[in-house]
This record gives structure tokens, sequence and C-alpha cells, in this order.
């Protein structure tokens, strides 16, 4: 509950204040005492209403502290007014969601793409520095640095709680379109503990792109983005089995995906396709519905699958996508020409050593042997892969494989 609130509490603090710094340790603080609180005295009826009032409080105390006294005090006059008004204490606003207003604010132009990603996720997707550091590919010691440097640098541009302008709509909404899709994957596939998923995160991020389909329902590549959410997610129930362990694709039972959201998804990218401009999310969708049109996993259009994944690399030439066409090739052609494929790109572009394909190229090549009937070379791959990830679920998957063929 609490993650689900807090991106609506900071939204409600930040369209008061106009000061999204302090409105997040603000919003940080209520939770702290929502933590302490409940469990002793109970889920208050409106648990907004209830971290809103406290988080204003902390804003009135934040803001008298600051070195501009005086029009501190103003605003916090402004708030004292609002508590003791219930028409006038912040929520969602009329046209729109808190939650996306602030995706918005967090990927505003002055912003660099890695900050408007980083601090997107950290305010909005709930996620700690660890996790967005996976996601992006980088250090946790550099993503709390960008993190901090993000807030400062909105509040010396003024930045406000609006939303974007039509010369600046095109950079943020891709923005958030990025945003969202690492929150997503992120909870598709966590990146640590003992669960394989986040649906939380799964659901708040399809929640919100939806929001965001249906303030831009003529923008056909946010509804790829949610096409392809919906197609993924559709196949979450089969990927765990019943003793908890990670069930691979090929051998899913497709019963259990969910076809109510397939149908969903291949619709929403079915009315996009033929438009003139194709791109990367309603790429990846139409792979995605590749897959769920696939009865069963000899009857995968593999080969039309490796055509899209080099026409998504022509477009997002990026490691993850690489490594995605090599499993396409593989299945198509062969291991022999998927491994060659994967030698030539960890050759020109270090795939092995790129921090978002570090463990995933070991795992494709350890199934590359393992198709190849090198069952030595594929056990060794899989225990580094392992050795390589903090899901646990996914680790000990990798090892079983390991083990399985020694």
């Amino acid at each position: 509950m609490l993650r689900t609130e807090a991106p609506q509490v900071l939204g409600a603090l930040t369209r008061r204040f106009g000061r999204f710094d302090i409105a997040e340790d603000a919003v940080q603080e209520a939770l702290l005492a929502a933590s302490r609180t409940w469990p002793a005295e109970g889920v208050p009826e409106n648990p907004r209403s209830w971290l809103i009032r406290v988080g204003y409080r902390r804003m009135v105390d934040l803001l008298r502290s600051d070195q501009a006294r005086r029009r501190r005090e103003k605003e916090a006059g402004t708030a004292e007014l609002a508590m003791q008004e219930p028409a006038r204490q912040g929520g969602p606003a009329q046209e729109t969601d808190d939650g996306l207003t602030l995706l918005l604010l967090c990927c505003h132009p002055a912003l660099s793409p890695a900050s408007q990603v980083a601090l997107t996720l950290r305010a909005v997707g709930g996620l700690t520095t660890a996790e967005i550091a996976h996601a992006y590919g980088t250090t946790e010691t550099t993503l709390g640095t960008r993190i901090s440097r993000a807030k400062q640098q909105l509040a010396r541009s003024g930045a406000r709680f609006t939303a974007p302008t039509a010369d600046d709509r095109h950079t943020r909404m891709a923005a958030v379109m990025r945003v969202l899709y690492l929150v997503f994957n992120e909870g598709y596939t966590a990146s640590a503990g003992h669960e394989l998923a986040r649906t939380d995160l799964t659901a708040e991020a399809i929640r919100l792109t939806r929001m965001l389909a249906g303030t831009v329902p003529d923008d056909a590549e946010v509804t790829g983005l949610l096409a392809l959410m919906l197609l993924i997610e559709s196949r979450r129930a089969a990927r765990i089995g019943d003793d908890g362990g990670l069930v691979p694709w090929e051998e899913q039972d497709r019963t259990r995906w969910n076809r109510d959201l397939i149908r969903e998804g291949t619709r929403l990218i079915d009315g996009v396709w033929s438009r003139r401009a194709t791109g990367p999310y309603q790429l990846q969708a139409a792979i995605a519905a590749l897959h769920a049109a696939a009865g069963t996993p000899e009857r995968t259009d593999w080969p039309q699958i490796a055509m899209l994944y080099l026409w998504l690399e022509r477009l997002t030439p990026t490691a993850p996508v690489r490594l995605s066409r090599v499993v396409a090739v593989a299945q198509a052609y062969g291991p022999d020409r998927g491994t060659a494929l994967l030698d030539d790109l960890d050759r020109r572009h270090g795939l092995g050593q790129d921090p978002l394909t570090r463990q995933r190229e070991r795992a494709v090549r350890a199934h590359l042997l393992q198709m190849t009937g090198d069952a030595a070379g594929a056990a060794k791959l899989y225990r580094e892969a392992a050795s390589l990830t903090a899901n646990q679920v996914e680790r000990r998957y990798l090892l079983d494989e390991a083990d399985r063929l020694t």
C-alpha cells in the first residue's frame, strides 16, 4: 500500500508547493511514520489523506528551516490552511493522475536522459538505488549521486509540476516511456531477492502506461508499449512452477497464459502496425505477439522474429537487443549460426562485459553449447551466469541446469 500511495502523496505535495526536492524528504518521513504507527493503531480509513496530512506538517518544518525564511513561511502558511480545510488538501488532479504528472516532472528537459530515468524510478517506481543501478547498468554510488544532482537541478531550474509543452512533449514522453518500461522490467524479473517477479511494479507500470495511452491515443509508440507490457505479462503465471522454480518459455504450460491480456495486446499492436512510422516498442510488441500466437514452441515463427530483431537492432543498437537477436537466430537457423553471431557481436560490442548483458550472455552461450552437445562447457557457463545474478529464483534455475548436465 505504501508503495502505491507514495507517488500520489509526493505528487500532491509537489503540486501544492512546487518543491520536489523538499517534498520527497517530507514523503519519506510520512512513510516512516506510517510504518511505525499503522501496525499498532491500524491503517486509517483514508491512508492517502493521512500521509498527505503528515507530509504537509513535515513540509512546514522543512520550509521554515530554509534559509529564505520569510518566503518559506508564506508557503508554510498555505500548507497550514490546506490542512485545516479538507477541501483544499492535496489529492489527485482532476484531469490526470498525480503519479503520471510526477513522471512528467521527473522527465523535465532540464535533466539529462540518465537523470530523468533514475529520478523517476526512485520517486514513482519506488525502486531502491541498488535496483535502479542494476536496471540502468551502472553502480549504486553513481546512481545515488545522479539522483541527488537531479533533485538539485530541478530546484535550480524552477521546474513546475505541470504537463509538458508542445515544444518538449516528444522528448519528455520518450523519457517517460523508457522509465515505464524499466519499471515494468524490474517488476517482471526482479534484480534481487527470493521472488522472481514483483507484481506491484508490473501492475503500476501497466496502470501508468494505460493512463499515458489514454491521454495520447494517437501515439502509436505509447500504444505499442502498452501492448508489449500486456503481452509479456500474459505469460507471468506460467513462469513459476509448483515448486517455486523458474520455468523456461519452451516448457511453460501455455494454457496458463492469460488469453484476455493476449487478445488486448494483439488488438492494440495490430491497430497501430500499419501506420507509417514504426518504433522500437511496436517492434517488440510485434515479437511478443508472435510468441503469444504460437500454440506450441515448435510453431513459433522464429525466422520472422529474427528479422524483427534485426530491424529493432538497427533502431536501438543496444546490448540486450543484440543478445535477443542471437537467441532468435539460433532458434531459427541452428546453434552454430547463433554461436557465430554471438561471437561476432561480442567481439565488436563486448556483450560479455556490458553490465546489461554480462550475466545473460553467459546463460545464452551456455544454452547454445548445450544445444550442440557440449554439456561440460554449458554447465561451466551456467554456473558463471548464476554467480552474476542476485535473484535467487533465477540463480537456482541456472545451478539446476548446470547440475543436470554434470
